[in-house]
């Protein structure tokens, strides 16, 4: 267990830094992919073939293709494409975009086609008699939204929604090839440094568990708490 003592003999203090890394991505990305969900489960509810493609399209193209590319295509496509803008304006020097927002908004577009879906199902689930009502009653469709589907919406999508955030987490160590340190990269470091990939490997397989487990265990109490009278 000397391995992971904290300070210059063991790997502990840089194991805890990236899984507050780790942490911190995910929760990041999570709140993109909710953002993206907003903007394009309407889309994909709306009765307007235009509107109704792009949706389709999102959700079609980004759950289709693996989510490396994804990543690799906003890391090294972005970087190529703000290149391409400044040089433009007369600038010819290298750009790198940072390693944490290339990552959360990667794997915050993966997770919200993923929301958008789940989304999608929960409003479809609510009675139609809600939609109904609300329009006798003369409220406005923005106020509909906010005020009684969106609630609903978020009370019904809770279960799906905790695979959604398992996907999120463990798509994090994707991103390990963008340089950033998280559990995978610095696993992938100190299993180098050390030559013992068995036990660093294994280290982050126990990390991620644990993150997962107690992920669990908070989704269930909030599943638990919005379910009441239900």
């Amino acid at each position: 267990m000397e391995l992971l003592s904290f300070g210059d003999t063991g790997w502990g203090d840089e194991l805890f830094f990236a899984t507050l890394m780790t942490i911190a991505v995910s929760i990041a990305a999570m709140v993109i992919g909710f953002l993206f969900a907003l903007i394009f489960t309407p889309l994909k509810l709306s009765k307007k073939k235009s509107l109704n493609i792009i949706g389709n399209c999102y959700t079609t193209i980004i759950r289709g293709v693996p989510e490396l590319l994804v990543i690799y295509l906003l890391f090294f496509g972005g970087t190529g494409a703000a290149m391409y803008v400044a040089s433009i304006f007369g600038y010819d020097g290298y750009i790198e975009i940072n390693a944490f927002i290339t990552g959360a908004l990667a794997i915050g577009i993966i997770s919200g086609a993923y929301s958008t879906e789940v989304f999608r199902g929960a409003i479809l689930s609510i009675d139609k008699g809600q939609f109904e009502a609300s329009k006798v009653l003369g409220i406005k469709k923005n106020i509909q939204f906010y005020k009684i589907i969106l609630p609903q919406m978020l009370r019904l999508s809770i279960p799906n929604l905790s695979n959604v955030w398992q996907i999120t987490l463990k798509d994090t160590s994707l991103i390990s090839v963008t340089g950033l340190v998280e559990i995978m990269r610095q696993s992938y470091i100190a299993a180098g440094s050390t030559r013992d990939p068995l036990f660093f490997y294994s280290v982050a397989a126990v990390l991620y568990l644990m993150l997962t487990f107690l992920s669990m265990k908070l989704i269930n109490k909030l599943e638990v708490k919005y379910s009441k009278g239900y």
